[in-house]
């Protein structure tokens, strides 16, 4: 089958922004469904079927689903489709469920007179009997860019189960990825699959969600009906990925800015650590520390390991008191990571490098406080949370052993350029015409 879909053939919607940062419009999500007139006889007659949450809005801020409505009931009879369920990802489809393994309930939508069905709860995988409600399945999340953002496990398995039903197709709705093209950590090893963790691709990965999915049918070899719709006017260059006229709407409850998408492929490490990502505070995962660190020393012996991880953005001291989740109710000192205004660079700014930096100076200053949290991490009740974020034991071994800062830094350079390299063929935007 094709599995491009629109991708060829539709110069004007595939990165043809325009030179001036604060002219182009992006049209991305469900607003490219209205651009494609190709689209409407896809689904003409077909039962559909949504996976979206609250992040996925157009520039008017009206949700996909609403959208959708709209827009289906303004065509002829003969040219309409059937909405027949929804589905929701981690979080739920209202957004609202905080923190990992949380689970959603399968819901019932009054209003539109549909099944809600959830990813997140007594199964992560689209079952057969949820199958039977559609014939074509929209994919519209607000994705992040790093591999354990669980939307995109979930892609994965959609495409893995289309392609064995082989009745079925998907339809991305590609949206920008906040961090653009940056790429950044060690590929998940071999062994190392998990719901955090769905494919071989470094931590931060660079990819819509579109062209991961393009990238992943690719590798897995998998025969899936798969269309992606193309953004328009898209430019990934990493200080310009989210454009300047684009809201923020949070894609999860630890989401909640652009500052948070930034950090989030460094701090999402401090999920596997006893250091708190400052859940329970208005800046979680960009805010971090710890009430028996010694911020100062930690900071002095992470300038002698490697000065140029503090490249790219702000450390500001900080003391926050969360008030749920690790060190809660008490007064916690740490830092904020500044990813904002002039503070932020994306060509320097390396978040992977900077924390395995400070696990290492906390490991050799702090030898005795216990750094690493136990199991169960996203479904995974034996392997210590660090492995399955990192993908595998190596960045943890690294973190532990007296090698250099320069040998990471080589492996991880090695690996991300080998991801570069394989992903090329999968991208959309920002390629030669």
């Amino acid at each position: 089958m094709n599995n491009t879909g629109f991708r060829h053939g539709l110069e004007n919607f595939a990165g043809k922004g325009t030179e001036t940062k604060k002219i182009y419009r992006v049209s991305g999500g469900i607003r490219s469904v209205e651009t494609l007139s190709n689209l409407y006889t896809r689904l003409a007659g077909k039962r559909v079927a949504v996976l979206t949450h609250p992040a996925a809005v157009d520039a008017e801020l009206t949700h996909s689903v609403e959208r959708l409505v709209r827009w289906n009931e303004s065509r002829p009879a003969s040219r309409r489709f059937t909405l027949t369920a929804l589905f929701g990802p981690q979080h739920g489809f209202a957004g609202e469920r905080q923190d990992n393994m949380i689970e959603s309930d399968d819901t019932y939508d009054a209003n539109l007179g549909l099944p809600v069905f959830s990813l997140y709860g007594s199964t992560r995988r689209i079952t057969r009997e949820m199958a039977e409600h559609f014939d074509v399945l929209l994919y519209d999340l607000q994705d992040v860019g790093v591999r354990v953002y669980t939307f995109l496990t979930t892609l994965a398995y959609i495409l893995s189960d289309f392609h064995t039903w082989n009745d079925k197709e998907l339809v991305v709705l590609d949206r920008p990825v906040p961090t653009g093209r940056t790429v950044e950590g060690l590929l998940l090893e071999s062994g190392w699959e998990s719901f955090v963790g769905c494919a071989s691709v470094p931590l931060q990965h660079g990819l819509t969600v579109g062209e991961f999915a393009l990238w992943y049918v690719a590798s897995q070899h998998l025969d899936t009906a798969l269309n992606v719709v193309p953004m328009s006017a898209w430019v990934p260059d990493a200080n310009e990925a989210w454009p300047d006229e684009r809201v923020w709407i949070p894609p999860s409850p630890n989401m909640p800015g652009l500052h948070t998408a930034r950090a989030y492929p460094g701090t999402v490490m401090l999920e596997g650590t006893t250091i708190s990502e400052a859940r329970g505070t208005t800046r979680p995962l960009s805010m971090f520390g710890h009430p028996d660190i010694d911020w100062k020393r930690v900071v002095e012996y992470m300038h002698d390991l490697s000065p140029a991880v503090f490249n790219g953005f702000a450390l500001r001291p900080v003391v926050f008191e969360p008030t749920f989740h690790k060190h809660a109710q008490r007064a916690v000192p740490g830092f904020d990571m500044v990813v904002e205004k002039r503070h932020f660079d994306a060509a320097r700014f390396r978040p992977v490098r900077f924390f395995a930096a400070l696990f290492r100076a906390v490991v050799r200053i702090h030898p005795d406080l216990k750094l690493w949290s136990d199991p169960p991490y996203e479904y995974e009740h034996e392997r210590l949370p660090i492995d399955l974020i990192c993908g595998g034991p190596t960045f943890r071994e690294w973190v532990e052993s007296g090698e250099s800062f320069q040998t990471l830094h080589e492996r991880m350079h090695i690996e991300e350029s080998r991801w570069i390299q394989t992903s090329s063929t999968a991208k959309i935007y920002g390629v030669p015409s």
